[in-house]
């Protein structure tokens, strides 16, 4: 499928909750295909800012949530008038897998059965997790104990258990 280019408005949640979404109309949402329930694209704003994300259902409609820190590097603002390429995301995840947690996965195949076992949403969850980190020696530390946590949980992420598990410190 081809790239859809529209424009559109940045707005932001009606209850002030500090919410921004890019506005997609249905007529242009429902020509992505739905995959693991839901649409996964690869979303460029203003030609410069891109990243793989979900469409939304609202209203009828669809939107996609665009972070703080993506509308401080574009420097917009709700209300403002914004381009917006999409695309199919054709991807394996919907996210970069990190290569720290992929050769991790790769030397443990108890890990890698239980990792692919989850749901596509907590796969991406766990992705994102790791991949935000900056320093490679913190994502290799987060993806060992990513491994280490599903594997004493049977296949399942207990939240708070690996958030407080990921604070530990690297030795």
């Amino acid at each position: 499928m081809k790239p859809v280019t529209f424009k559109t408005t940045l707005i932001s949640s009606p209850n002030n909750s500090g919410w921004h979404f890019v506005d997609v109309p249905a007529k242009v949402g429902k020509k992505f295909e739905k995959k693991d329930k839901s649409r996964r694209v690869v979303c460029t704003i203003n030609g410069s800012e891109t990243f793989q994300c979900a469409l939304l259902p609202s209203d009828g409609d669809f939107v996609i949530v665009v972070n703080k820190t993506k509308r401080d590097r574009l420097g917009i603002v709700a209300n403002d008038k914004i381009t917006v390429e999409l695309k199919a995301d054709e991807s394996k995840y919907g996210l970069p897998m990190p290569a720290e947690l992929k050769e991790v996965l790769r030397q443990d195949r108890e890990a890698d059965k239980l990792f692919h076992a989850l749901t596509a949403g907590k796969q991406r969850s766990v992705l994102y997790l790791i991949g935000k980190i900056n320093d490679i020696d913190r994502r290799i530390h987060a993806a060992l104990i990513f491994v280490e946590h599903i594997k004493k949980n049977e296949g399942k992420i207990v939240g708070d258990q690996l958030y407080h598990e990921l604070k530990r410190p690297i030795m």
